[in-house]
């Protein structure tokens, strides 16, 4: 029997798989983020290893035959040597009771949206759209082409993200309170939900007080609850987010797989599981240009997708 470890490193938590040789999960682990350049190199190694540790704490000693590191923020050279030196640590370091056996070919490092897509559909083979904070759309075709559309942070880009929605709310509900623009009841939502006297005071809790994105993506659920309820205002920030996931996934297919191409496409993230059914208008929209793809909510999560890239790896399907 063969084991491989399949880590998913992002910018929240750090999950390990170990995985058989027949893709049962043997063990799991999770510690704290592991994006290397918002958090440094050593904090993102304690969060590797501390995971791993969790991942093999009830075996007592086990041979690891391939790992897949796939972390956020990872694709450019000079990130892959950072990652290598990581795992040089990782075969150093003494508190974990693991006996390596890796060649050069069996470590697999790849950026987390490849293991998003792998995870999701069960192979290699597709498209993902992830949307959370942030938002990026990854495909990768039979020959092994990829693609990706966005990806490029909060103020370049990520669209159709929870941040922009949740800034686009926050606009439309000032706009509205000006007359500028039509009644929208994201002016009372947000009051109740900030505990706000008055709409203006917005300014000292965004500005003043030096909310992150991550703190203004929160807001987000507010305007899909407000679309859920009926809100022309919201329905219309949803529709606009909408209309670009699709413009960046029809630029996806387009690039790289053939017309009438049979594919799935996997959505995760936090974005689609609000209660305004964005991932059915999604799909409605996508379907409609290209009938033959089919959208699906993920099968397995990224670590899982890790896990499977090293065992592939086993495999000598290297380039993957």
């Amino acid at each position: 029997m063969s084991y491989v470890l399949g880590i998913d490193g992002g910018g929240s938590k750090t999950v390990c798989i170990l995985m058989d040789d027949i893709h049962q999960v043997v063990g799991r682990g999770q510690a704290g983020a592991a994006n290397y350049q918002s958090i440094g190199i050593e904090t993102a190694f304690t969060s590797i290893q501390s995971a791993i540790h969790e991942a093999v704490k009830l075996i007592k000693t086990i041979e690891i035959n391939a790992i897949c590191l796939g972390l956020a923020g990872v694709g450019r050279p000079e990130d892959i040597k950072v990652v290598k030196h990581l795992i040089e640590q990782l075969i150093n370091s003494k508190t974990l009771p693991i006996t390596w056996n890796l060649q050069p070919f069996n470590i697999v490092i790849c950026n987390d949206a490849l293991i998003a897509l792998v995870g999701g559909i069960g192979h290699p083979v597709g498209i993902v759209v992830a949307v959370g904070t942030g938002s990026i759309v990854f495909g990768r075709n039979h020959q092994g082409k990829t693609k990706r559309v966005g990806g490029w942070g909060y103020i370049l880009g990520d669209e159709g993200s929870a941040y922009k929605i949740a800034v686009a709310g926050l606009k439309a509900a000032l706009k509205s309170y000006d007359g500028r623009e039509k009644y929208t009841s994201l002016i009372a939502d947000f009051k109740q939900h900030l505990d706000l006297e008055n709409i203006e005071d917005l300014i000292e809790v965004i500005y003043r007080r030096g909310w992150g994105v991550k703190q203004i993506a929160a807001l987000a659920p507010i305007v899909d609850l407000a679309a859920a309820s009926g809100d022309e205002v919201a329905n219309n920030i949803i529709d606009d987010a909408v209309g670009e996931l699709v413009k960046a996934t029809a630029t996806v297919i387009e690039a790289i797989f053939i017309p009438n191409s049979v594919l799935e496409i996997v959505t995760t993230g936090s974005v689609w599981r609000g209660r305004c059914k964005i991932q059915q208008r999604f799909t409605a929209a996508i379907v409609n240009r290209f009938p033959q793809v089919k959208v699906i909510f993920p099968r397995y999560e990224p670590a899982y997708g890790a896990g499977l890239l090293a065992l592939q790896s086993l495999a000598g399907k290297e380039g993957i």
